[in-house]
């Protein structure tokens, strides 16, 4: 009976620290939250609700977490006590476990009030009525806020400029995909979005000076039957440049800024011609191509905002200058003219980078791994960029029953990027992203111990584009890889005849077909509540080869070089959903589709492109190839 008593104290104590108003200061309070009470016969039910939920997020301090009445983030705030140091665990304990307490000195009432009556009145209630009180609760407090509305007012009628000056004719245009409808709630949020727009259209006409300042919107709300008229005008003080579309005249290029020295003034004997464009550069770093397949601007176009943003996003990713700065500057020439200039501070051309590993896992195997990777950022003055790896690697095992089972890996990669489309005929694009073409050749050698050895030959070719920030896509014109096996072992030889499928490990294998993968995705967007993720690839080897060869019969393969090539066609889906809760807490959901069909000359896929689910990159809790699609079981042990 005594331990039961024990056992209550000790929870109602733990309880009552978790409240969080054991260390509040003498003579205040902890502030537990506020309570909006929206009254108003004159609105629907539907329109108190939505007006509550937004005036409930601008209330200001929001309160401490609670779970089950209790506050924990205090519990630990308090616990950890005075915290000198900014790390080490009381310091973790404190700001990132814990939370300080809000207290009632910090809230502010009648800012509230204020808040509260602004955000009602933007939302079209006019003449709002507010009160602020509070309960208190022992040593604690809750606000209340009682919110009295009126009529919700309705847009009667719209008005946009009439004037015969050419603005004020482009904005009377834009007036047919107005954010502004009539009888619609007035809401102020919509009407800043709504000359926004207005701005974002103009700069697209050549209307750089301009901006949505220049919008005058006035509001009449005593036309009758809680209804206003707006109008939406330009300013008597809008700059004459501001009235004005413009063009562009000249652009220059100073592909070789240095921000430490006047590169400005270098005289016109360094300055080269190149279509529309002026590229002063003394070093000659880049060829003019590289600003003729990257900036949207030419001679005489008419300035507008998409251009400069795609010119601006193209030169930054192409991932070679560290510093990309733009202006935009009225030209000496009679009429309305823009120069150009873009200032780019390239990179270093060259990097080098070398990595050293350690690692060791369950299967008692311990071990180490060394990657040096050079890589040339303007291979050939067109910003490509060549990137050359070596690595080299073994893991031993120093335990267990296999204990000599060695592995032993080494290889090489080169990859050639350039970046536009290498094609025969010429492609653009208007994406805001560099298109770019990939060439990459691969070897790895793998020696397994007093098993087998494999060489694996890869080269590929291909494109890779963005269409924008949500659409990907990847295309391998050619992917050819070439897997030989050597110095098996009679051990392993043996392991084959207990377990027939280990013979696809040192099968030799030749695979070669085009590829092709799309990506889309949201997930960048954070506020949204529901997010996607979608991968589709489709793989295809040697459908022309085998058609042409006659390869129909999996029974007699067809060889090329004395290697049976492999014929197939594989189709994989990898799909996510995410379903935000909130800033640190999310739902994810993934589906995993895949399909492969091997005909002609093979009568199954090859063993590096069978489906497989286990081992440390995929079901951890199961080996590779223990579970699911391709599963086998050693009869054996």
């Amino acid at each position: 009976m005594k331990t039961l008593y024990s056992i209550l104290f000790f929870t109602i104590l733990f309880l009552y620290s978790c409240s969080g108003t054991k260390n509040i200061p003498e003579g205040d309070l902890l502030y537990t939250g506020h309570k909006i009470d929206i009254n108003g016969e004159k609105t629907s039910r539907s329109e108190r609700k939505k007006i509550e939920k937004s005036l409930d997020e601008l209330i200001r301090p929001k309160p401490n977490r609670s779970l089950l009445g209790m506050r924990p983030g205090i519990f630990f705030y308090n616990l950890a006590g005075d915290v000198k140091k900014e790390k080490g665990f009381r310091y973790w304990l404190k700001y990132k476990l814990g939370e300080k307490p809000v207290l009632f000195s910090e809230v502010d009432l009648n800012y509230n009030k204020k808040i509260i009556q602004n955000h009602a009145e933007n939302k079209g209630f006019f003449n709002v009525k507010t009160e602020a009180d509070s309960t208190k609760n022992r040593k604690k407090v809750k606000a209340t806020y009682e919110v009295s509305l009126n009529y919700q007012y309705k847009i009667k009628e719209i008005q946009y400029p009439n004037d015969s000056t050419s603005l004020g004719k482009e904005i009377a245009e834009l007036k047919k995909n107005s954010l502004l409808k009539l009888g619609e709630p007035y809401d102020l949020d919509k009407i800043k979005a709504e000359r926004a727009r207005i701005d974002v259209k103009l700069k697209e006409l050549g209307y750089y000076y301009f901006n949505e300042n220049f919008i005058l919107t006035k509001v009449d709300s005593t036309v009758g039957n809680h209804e206003v008229k707006l109008w939406l005008d330009i300013k008597e003080t809008t700059p004459e440049k501001a009235r004005k579309a413009y063009h562009i005249n000249e652009i220059y290029v100073y592909s070789n800024f240095k921000l430490e020295q006047d590169t400005l003034q270098e005289n016109s004997t360094v300055a080269e011609k190149y279509k529309n464009f002026t590229i002063i550069d003394r070093e000659k770093l880049f060829k003019p191509i590289v600003f003729g397949n990257t900036l949207n601007f030419e001679k005489g176009d008419i300035y507008n905002r998409t251009n400069h943003n795609l010119s601006l996003n193209r030169l930054i990713t192409l991932g070679t200058f560290k510093f990309v700065k733009n202006q935009f500057k009225e030209s000496d020439t009679i009429g309305n003219y823009l120069d150009a200039y873009y200032y780019l501070t390239p990179l270093p051309k060259k990097s080098i980078r070398v990595e050293a590993l350690a690692k060791s896992n369950s299967a008692n195997y311990s071990g180490t791994e060394l990657n040096i990777n050079w890589s040339n950022r303007n291979t050939f003055r067109g910003a490509e960029l060549l990137s050359i790896k070596a690595f080299g690697g073994l893991e031993i095992q120093v335990s267990g029953q296999n204990n000599g089972f060695n592995v032993y890996r080494f290889g090489g990669e080169t990859n050639l990027i350039w970046p536009r489309f290498i094609t025969p005929f010429k492609v653009h694009t208007a994406s805001g992203f560099v298109p770019r073409t990939k060439a990459s050749i691969t070897y790895e050698y793998q020696l397994r111990t007093q098993l087998y050895a494999l060489q694996t030959f890869q080269s590929s070719f291909g494109y890779m584009w963005k269409e924008n920030e949500r659409k990907e896509h990847n295309l391998n014109v050619f992917d050819i890889t070439y897997t030989k096996p050597n110095k098996v072992t009679d051990l392993y030889k043996q392991q084959i005849e207990e377990n027939s499928s280990l013979e696809k490990v040192i099968q030799k294998q030749l695979i070669f077909g085009p590829t092709y993968s799309y990506t889309y995705t949201n997930t960048m967007h954070t506020q949204k509540k529901n997010t996607i993720y979608f991968k589709g690839a489709l793989d295809l080897s040697a459908n022309a080869t085998g058609l042409i060869m006659g390869a129909n019969d999996s029974n007699n393969p067809k060889s090329i070089l004395g290697v049976p090539f492999s014929q197939f066609a594989k189709f994989e889906t990898d799909f996510r959903h995410y379903l935000n809760f909130g800033k640190e807490t999310k739902l994810a959901s993934r589906i995993i589709l895949g399909v492969g069909i091997p005909y002609g000359n093979s009568d199954e896929l090859p063993f590096i492109k069978q489906f497989f689910i286990g081992g440390t990159s995929s079901i951890r809790a199961f080996r590779a190839r223990s579970i699911g699609p391709g599963t086998y079981l050693d009869t054996t042990n």
